[in-house]
């Protein structure tokens, strides 16, 4: 019942984040003497998961759920394989063509499920089926399908048939919907407030849409629904997991908690405390207690005590054990396959594109016209300079301008003091996006006064925005109807070649020859 989190790297030298991920000593005897029922993987890639699954395989009592946070594509969380654009790029198309967002959405599980079986993936931590119906949501954003819950229900349905393709398990998350709050649960456990009619209409649709698919599990939430219960969040919540999703919900399959190292639930009660509370609440597997030790140590003793019935845990592990049965053939998946010709390069990269261009938006008089005899700045805002893996000295948002004679100047987002303010005409990049534990979804008062400055002083020639439309509408209020701009809702370097080339109005070619030219290709 217990989900732990390690690396996708090999070597404990690699480790990024020992906090969360134990070393491989330790891992290996937990695995070992606890009998763990799995392991949440971040890190490493594509290539090397496929040997580190195996590895941790051969290292279980049991064969291991391996799962991940992989809602835009294998390659969101280990490079190598395909990384999609975010689910509101579909939302997006969806609005303009139902069918052809849904064929898309279909295409993304299918494919993500197809890479996450090659490199020993069984369990998939998505779809995301919240209704992000909050423009300030700090952590969803665009990792929804959508703003309207139709919508939302129709693609999540799509991408799980994908999916189900493939001998993987799926995950709707997260309940009973994080769409509306401005507070991220990874920082501070939020409220929702809504009435049990508006919960109703606007945040269980999905997930009933999800359930009658057939998705394998359900991501609690850790959030305080107070329609519902006034004192336990969903996570801890029996009158919210067992009442309402199984029993009135009619849902079968796993109930999963949310990682139980968030600060929304960590700052409720003690980690015994929660680990006891969940599974009181109906939970059949704990992700990411902060001590599976501490964690096994509190269930049984409650057991023994008659605070949780024998009767209980064999339930979750009856659920357990059904769901394992569906992907035994995948639990050394990596061993059995091509590694490399399940990595659908050619398909994955094609549908990116066709996501990427069909969700773009754009206006103003293309293309950029370079003034000659003028210094020419190419200024990168970033959310997060240390934590950008899509930017690099090699990414096209660096090197296409670099090539047609910008400067490049690139910043993170909290240290926008640095831009100079004066005549420099300015191409403007800005990645930024809802993330967990950024806690905020937006741009700061400071950031948005230097932006308006940049703009009101005419230094900003061209815009492209990576990530969020809720940025895009704040500069739309700003920027006059000359002023060429692209938004992209992916940040990868397959959506970067494609919003420079855009808006310089240059062909593929000039984005290979720069390569080429610049670094020797």
């Amino acid at each position: 019942m217990i989900v732990v989190r390690t690396t996708g790297h090999l070597f404990d030298r690699q480790i990024r984040h020992p906090q969360w991920e134990a070393d491989n000593a330790t891992l290996q005897r937990w695995l070992k003497e606890l009998n763990l029922g799995g392991v949440i993987l971040l890190g490493g890639s594509a290539a090397e998961l496929s040997l580190k699954t195996q590895q941790l395989q051969s290292w279980a009592t049991t064969p291991l759920f391996i799962a991940a946070d992989i809602e835009e594509g294998v390659g969101q969380r280990f490079p190598g394989a395909t990384w999609f654009p975010p689910p509101m790029a579909l939302s997006a198309i969806a609005k303009k063509d139902i069918i052809l967002a849904c064929d898309y959405a279909y295409q993304m599980g299918a494919i993500t499920a197809q890479e996450a079986v090659a490199t020993g993936i069984n369990w998939l931590l998505a779809p995301v089926v919240d209704v992000n119906n909050n423009p300030d949501n700090p952590v969803i954003n665009i990792r929804a399908f959508g703003d309207n819950p139709e919508i939302v229900s129709k693609l999540t349905t799509a991408f799980i048939k994908g999916a189900q393709q493939h001998p993987i398990l799926t995950t709707a998350k997260h309940f009973p919907g994080h769409g509306d709050t401005v507070t991220d649960s990874h920082l501070e456990l939020p409220t929702i407030s809504h009435s049990d009619s508006r919960l109703a209409s606007v945040e269980i649709p999905p997930f009933k849409s999800a359930i009658a698919e057939g998705v394998d599990s359900v991501m609690t939430a850790h959030l305080l629904i107070s329609a519902w219960d006034k004192n336990y969040p969903a996570t801890l919540s029996p009158y919210i997991l067992t009442q309402k999703l199984r029993e009135e919900l009619g849902f079968t399959g796993l109930i999963v908690t949310d990682a139980l190292i968030m600060g929304g639930i960590t700052k409720y009660a003690s980690p015994a405390e929660v680990a006891v509370m969940t599974v009181e609440a109906g939970t059949d597997v704990l992700l990411m207690p902060d001590d599976p030790e501490i964690a096994i140590k509190s269930i049984l003793q409650a057991v023994e005590s008659g605070r949780i019935s024998e009767a209980r845990i064999h339930k979750s592990l009856k659920r357990i054990k059904q769901a394992k049965e569906k992907v035994e053939n995948n639990f050394n998946a990596s061993n059995n396959f091509n590694f490399s010709s399940q990595i659908s390069e050619t398909k994955g990269t094609q549908t990116v594109t066709e996501i990427l261009k069909y969700s773009a938006q754009s206006n103003g008089n293309f293309p950029l016209k370079i003034s000659e005899n003028q210094y020419l700045r190419n200024l990168v805002i970033t959310d997060n300079l240390l934590n950008s893996n899509f930017l690099n000295i090699c990414s096209p948002a660096i090197t296409i301008p670099e090539k047609l004679g910008y400067k490049t100047q690139v910043l993170d987002a909290h240290s926008l003091d640095c831009i100079l303010l004066n005549k420099n005409k300015t191409l403007l990049q800005i990645f930024i996006r809802g993330n967990p534990f950024r806690g905020t979804a937006g741009l700061s008062s400071k950031a948005q006064d230097i932006y308006q400055q940049l703009l009101q002083q005419e230094q900003v020639i061209g815009l492209i925005i990576y990530g969020s439309p809720y940025i895009l509408n704040w500069f739309k209020t700003l920027i006059n109807s000359e002023l060429p701009w692209v938004f992209m809702y992916g940040q990868m370097p397959q959506s970067q070649a494609i919003a420079v080339q855009k808006i310089f109005n240059i062909s593929s070619e000039v984005v290979k020859t720069t390569k080429q030219q610049n670094f020797g290709f």
